[in-house]
Parts: structure tokens; sequence; C-alpha cells
């Protein structure tokens, strides 16, 4: 029995997750944490003091869930991140971590697994197609921009070609920031935020008489669970260190 404890418990996401770990005959919830709550920790280390932990999943926020990982890793608790804002450094340093204290760690931007073939399909259509834009649309309480989703969308697209504004003509913006973001390859990444969406993505190819789209949406939070819970038996089996769900499903 794999003994789980799920960081921000008592959000959206993180409810879902308790619901998944207690559903799932191969995990037990042992600990959960979040500040609002009559029934749970405060802090990891309040909970490791407490309870022995196979597996941490943190649902947390972006400016939380660098300093939670690096605290797992130095303490001999595996990691499962769901938590989206990480930077390139900070990945790479949580990579050495894992490997340097043999503790395994898998960071996802998107755990459903439509999403994660959506990024696969993309990757693939990059090597057709010269030209390429991201539109990604969240909730309106996301507090990051891009998407974890779109950054490494661009990043995996990045890998076919160095340039994906093939023939453009030079470009003004008479408002700032209409293009959106210039990510990998110069992929623009564009970052829609409305109450109704809870998370959808759309790749867009163009090329000379077509354009090629590919999108995903999320309707319900349920949708991930299959691929936490995925996450969560492989960095138990394998303590490895995981960048992307993709890694793990081919």
């Amino acid at each position: 029995m794999i003994k789980v404890a799920v960081c921000g418990a008592n959000g959206k996401m993180g409810k879902e997750v308790c619901n998944a770990v207690l559903n799932d005959g191969n995990t037990k919830l042992v600990a959960k944490i979040d500040l609002l709550g009559n029934d749970t920790f405060r802090t990891i280390e309040d909970a490791k003091n407490a309870c022995d932990i196979d597996v941490l999943i943190d649902f947390t926020q972006p400016k939380s869930i660098f300093e939670n990982a690096k605290y797992c890793l130095n303490n001999g608790i595996k990691i499962v991140i769901g938590t989206t804002g990480l930077s390139d450094e900070q990945i790479e340093e949580l990579k050495n971590l894992s490997f340097n204290n043999s503790t395994g760690c898998l960071i996802a931007p998107n755990f459903s697994t439509g999403a994660v073939l959506l990024m696969m399909f993309a990757s693939q259509a990059s090597k057709y197609f010269d030209n390429a834009e991201i539109i990604e649309l969240h909730h309106n309480q996301k507090k990051d921009a891009p998407s974890g989703t779109a950054i490494k969308t661009a990043l995996m697209m990045s890998k076919a070609k160095e340039n994906f504004k093939n023939g453009n003509c030079p470009e003004t913006e008479t408002i700032k920031g209409s293009r959106g973001g210039t990510s990998y390859s110069d992929i623009q990444i564009h970052s829609v935020r409305l109450p109704g969406y809870i998370a959808s993505q759309e790749v867009l190819f163009g090329s000379a008489g077509q354009v090629f789209k590919i999108r995903h949406d999320t309707t319900d939070r349920k949708c991930y669970m299959d691929g936490v819970m995925l996450a969560v038996k492989h960095v138990f089996d394998k303590n490895d260190f995981v960048y992307g769900l993709e890694n793990i499903m081919i």
C-alpha cells in the first residue's frame, strides 16, 4: 500500500486528488496538508513528523511549490507535482536533487491523458508546418500565465525546428502584448482568463492554403485523476525524475 499525502488538499483539485487516492485499492491517504480546514496539517514538515509518507502530491500555488518540492526531495519523500509555474532553472535544480538524493520526482504540467496526447500530436505536426501559435484558456483564478501545459507544448514542438515564424513580416504592436508572449522557437502563446473555463488549449499550424488545429477542452477535473494515480505509482516503483506525463504513458 502506497502511503500518500496531498498538499493543497482543500482546493478544488486537492479534493479530487484526495478522493482518487481514497478510491484506489493500492493507495492510502495518510495526510491532508492545507492552511484551511480542521482536519489538515498546516505544513509538510508537520505531516512528516506525524505520518509515514511515501509520496506527496502537490497541487498548491506557484509561489510555494519550489520550496515544497525541495523539502520533500531533501527529506526522502517522493513527490508528484501538478502545480505549474516552475522555471526551467527550478526544474533543473529539482532534477539534480532527485538524482542526488535518489528520491523520485514527477512534474506534469497536465495530468489529463487527452491534453498529453494533444502535446504529443502537436510535436508530431511540428515536423510538417513552419508556422504555429498556441492559445490557452483557463478560469480567472489561475495565477500563472502562460499555463505550464502551453509552455511544455511549445518546448516539445521546439525540438522539431528552431523558428515557427517562417515568412512573417516585421511586426509592430499598437497595444503592447497583443501578440502574446514569445516562447521556445518563437512560438507565440496567448493566455485567456475567464470565468466558465476550467482548462482548454488550442495549437494552430498554418501553411499556404491550409490551417491545422488541435484542441483539448477540460470540462471536469476528474479527467486528471487517472494521470495523477499513474504518476504516484510510477514514482513509487521507479524512483526516478520525470518531466511530463507523456514519458510514462508511452
